[in-house]
């Protein structure tokens, strides 16, 4: 008898990432939608050190509004768009250190359920212990 397959499993680890255990990059944390994070880096790099930047830059848009409307769009629109990509960036990662699809993200989309949901999944539950389909664990890499 041959075996059914599941068409609603994932596919397999190797396909996805490769089991790696060296510490990625800055620009592969903020920018890059492949692998894991811990929810200390969420938290550290994702959170605390992203809002302070944006905060930052966000007043340094401000100030240049003082000055020239057009030059703060031209500077806020650039910034907003990085923002955006960051973020959905650092909670796809986080999805997947829960072993679960980037497309969870979505449930953010559901009035408060979703987001109470989403930041009790990404901020407050450990990942998966070990390797998952997503890449190694990389909870003491930073």
């Amino acid at each position: 008898m041959t075996e059914a397959v599941n068409p609603f499993q994932p596919p397999n680890a190797e396909l996805i990432l490769p089991a790696s255990s060296e510490k990625p990059d800055l620009k592969t944390l903020y920018f890059s939608f492949q692998g894991r994070i811990s929810r200390k880096v969420f938290w550290l790099y994702g959170v605390l050190f992203f809002f302070l930047a944006m905060l930052v830059l966000g007043g340094v848009v401000g100030a240049v509004a003082l000055v020239s409307e057009t030059l703060s769009w031209i500077l806020a629109v650039p910034l907003y768009i990085a923002g955006t990509w960051i973020g959905l960036a650092m909670q796809v990662k986080r999805w997947h250190d829960r072993d679960k699809s980037g497309w969870w993200i979505l449930i953010g989309l559901i009035p408060v359920i979703g987001s109470i949901w989403a930041f009790i999944e990404t901020g407050c539950l450990r990942g998966t212990v070990g390797p998952n389909r997503f890449g190694d664990d990389l909870t003491d890499q930073y």
